[in-house]
């Protein structure tokens, strides 16, 4: 079996990695809806940005590229926030999101999660 077809034996099958960043991101999304809905973050730059996640996350569960590229981009721009965050207001915590959300991202743009997409 040359290493083409091995690749194409993959195709379409979800990497338990890819479900667990899902439902996350489903997290993240739900806690940024309420904290908008609450006041505690800003309604137009919450809800905006948790309706693409969550978007995205229901098309990465279908193993579709768009669906990846905004769950990737999300998670980059979560960390980013996160990572303003813990600078600007000197709670630490939220490093540990920062990272996470870090983490999610480099273990998305790898080559062996973007070839099962379709």
């Amino acid at each position: 079996m040359s290493e083409d077809e091995a690749r194409d034996g993959v195709k379409g099958q979800m990497l338990p990695g890819i479900a667990g960043i899902c439902v996350y991101m489903l997290v993240v999304a739900l806690v940024g809806v309420f904290g908008a809905l609450r006041g505690v973050y800003p309604p137009l730059v919450a809800l905006p940005v948790c309706t693409m996640i969550a978007i995205g996350v229901f098309g990465l569960m279908r193993l579709r590229r768009w669906g990846w590229a905004l769950v990737t981009a999300g998670s980059l721009f979560l960390s980013g926030m996160y990572g303003w965050m813990a600078r600007s207001m000197s709670q630490p915590r939220f490093w540990v999101m920062a990272a996470l959300d870090l983490c999610f991202f480099l273990y998305l743009v790898r080559q062996e999660t973007r070839e099962r997409l379709s």
